[in-house]
């Protein structure tokens, strides 16, 4: 188990490096104009003690002490140009100090921005199915929180580190020329720093990973019940989360006290590592001095320098901790970032240019699950301009055949085809460009009603949003409005009635003037003066476009060209509208109408 530790410890440094690495090229003047003023800083600091040396040398030998080597006795002149030295000396390593941490702080700020909308892009790539198991709370944890602490690892710790690790080699080799006895009590001190080091840090990692999960399941519910607060105050249940958060709270306590524990008490080692190794570099240096191998001025510098490399033991202690802390964040989010999407482009796609609008389904069958098929073999074709309404009982799989369309799922196997290419042929973006989707659950944005319906094609005049939102009847609700359609809503739409949200996702899909129009229960829950204004828009809207509408409500299916009823996965009545046996599908039911020979589908 103890060997597992370091391996643990490295592999997790490894991944959180490796995300950052390659947005280090686009910093890299910023980061080693850093690393340079750090550098500088190093020199003045191992500068810094020799003034003191200079004076106390000085004034012993004024006092008549034979020190052993030649130098100058104290005077007037040498003791104000050593206070001007160390005045210069100080004052130049605190601008160093300063230029440094803003240009690594800059930087790692940068690098965490450009990480972040890199992973935030990836979240947005991957497939419905992992974003319907992986909980949103969670994920936004690692976009926000994650992502921020591995600044530590890269820049805000990293950077100090090197330096302090730098200052650290650099003193040990001017404590090595001025006396090797004292330099290697401070050697010994250093290597059981590192033993103490590589002992505690896979631990505080293993207890940071455990702290970073509870937190975002943490986030999870409070997001769970933020966005069903309705439902938990109309049903009573706040008792109920209240607990959930708790339990959770609690486990995040404990997992970061137990983090915060580990790195306290390797910093406390270390500080009582330093005091016995400054307590032995007293005694064994006073010994020095009177054995005549060292000047007092020598014992200064020797002393500075060990109260000066012991503070990058001190920093080194508390950088380790917080590298670790960031290591297991960089883990979270490396795991993010290796889950694969998997709907891509292909590398050589089809150009699709404007369609006809020619949507065919070929023998397509599709399990969610293994053993739970969705789809069995379905075939449909409708043509361009047409009008086909698509019903059956819930479950039947109607609603999987517009993610097919949209690809945002494929089949197991059968075509699906646009204009007869085959949709896996053709790049995602421009053949979703070719489709308007109106769902059943409105989606609105925090913002303006005019930059959600802008949302359908952005590089749109705002004539041509004006004109959108007339032709939507966005305009009734907007133009009683103070702001009208500049007017702000909430949240998710909040500020809005279920109607004024469909129609400006109906506005959406006539701004994007799509040759494809997909419709997926677009009246279900309207009032039905919100039924009559909605089913107005989407007949001029579908004018002229091939329009799928996916439906339970018998008056809108009696709107289309042709009904297609599916049940189990198949097409099993295809024909007019006017002949499609609609009774009873609203309770969920199989049709109740014997179709004509002439209609059945799957029976040849």
């Amino acid at each position: 188990m103890a060997d597992s530790i370091p391996r643990i410890r490295r592999s997790a440094l490894r991944r959180t490096l490796g995300l950052l690495g390659p947005h280090l090229p686009g910093q890299r003047l910023l980061l080693a104009g850093g690393g340079g003023l750090l550098l500088l800083e190093v020199a003045f600091r191992v500068l810094e003690p020799w003034p003191t040396k200079l004076v106390v040398d000085a004034v012993t030998r004024s006092l008549g002490a034979d020190l052993g080597t030649p130098g100058p006795t104290a005077s007037v002149q040498i003791l104000l140009a050593c206070a001007l030295a160390t005045v210069s000396i100080v004052g130049l390593r605190a601008v160093c100090n300063f230029g440094a941490t803003v240009a690594l702080a800059l930087g790692g700020s940068r690098i965490a921005t450009e990480l972040r909308a890199r992973v935030f892009d990836h979240v947005q790539s991957l497939p419905r199915s992992y974003h319907g198991t992986t909980r949103s709370g969670d994920l936004v944890q690692r976009l926000v929180s994650d992502v921020g602490r591995l600044q530590e690892v890269g820049v805000t710790a990293g950077m100090p580190l090197v330096a302090n690790v730098v200052t650290l080699l650099a003193m040990l080799g001017v404590m090595t020329w001025l006396d090797p006895v004292i330099a290697g009590v401070v050697l010994a001190a250093v290597a059981a720093f590192l033993l103490f080091s590589r002992s505690s840090t896979g631990r505080i990692t293993t207890a940071s990973r455990r702290t970073r999960r509870s937190e975002g399941d943490l986030a999870s519910i409070a997001q769970e019940t933020l966005t069903g607060m309705t439902h938990v105050q109309a049903y009573g249940m706040e008792a109920d989360r209240a607990e959930h958060f708790r339990g959770s709270n609690a486990r995040s306590l404990k997992d970061g006290v137990r983090a915060r524990r580990l790195a306290a008490a390797l910093e406390r080692r270390t500080d009582v590592l330093v005091g016995v190794a400054t307590a032995a570099v007293l005694f064994i240096g006073g010994l020095r001095v009177m054995q005549g191998a060292m000047t007092p001025g020598d014992l200064v510098i020797v002393l500075t320098y060990l109260k000066t490399a012991m503070k990058p033991l001190r920093d080194l202690a508390k950088y380790t901790g917080r590298i670790a802390r960031a290591s297991a964040s960089g883990e979270r989010v490396a795991d993010l970032l290796d889950v694969e999407p998997d709907i891509v482009s292909p590398p050589d796609p089809v150009p699709l240019g404007r369609a006809r609008g020619v949507v065919e389904l070929d023998g397509v069958h599709l399990a969610h699950e293994p053993g739970q098929p969705v789809l069995r073999g379905l075939d449909l074709r409708v043509d361009p301009g047409e009008t086909v309404a698509v019903v059956g009982p819930s479950g039947s799989g109607k609603s999987t055949i517009v993610s097919l369309l949209l690809r945002l799922v494929d089949p197991d196997s059968g075509t699906v085809r646009l204009d007869g290419t085959d949709v896996r042929r053709a790049d995602l973006a421009e053949l979703r460009s070719q489709v308007a989707l109106v769902q059943q659950d409105a989606v609105v944005f925090a913002g303006t009603v005019e930059e959600n319906i802008r949302q359908g094609r952005p590089d749109a005049t705002d004539e041509e949003v004006r004109e959108a939102a007339r032709l939507a009847r966005v305009e009734e609700f907007t133009d009683v409005l103070p702001d009208g359609l500049r007017t702000l809503v909430a949240e998710r739409g909040a500020t809005l009635s279920g109607g004024q949200r469909q129609r400006i996702s109906l506005a959406r899909a006539f701004l994007r003037d799509a040759p494809v129009l997909v419709l997926d229960e677009p009246t279900t829950g309207l009032d039905p003066d919100n039924v009559a204004l909605v089913t107005g828009a989407i007949t001029d809207l579908a004018r002229g476009r091939t329009c799928l509408i996916v439906t339970h409500d018998p008056r809108t299916a009696r709107t289309a060209d042709r009904v297609v009823v599916v049940d189990a996965g198949r097409v099993t009545w295809d024909g007019p509208a006017a002949l499609a046996p609609l009774d009873g599908l609203l309770d969920g039911d199989s049709p109740s109408t014997t179709p004509s020979p002439t209609h059945v589908v799957g029976a040849s």
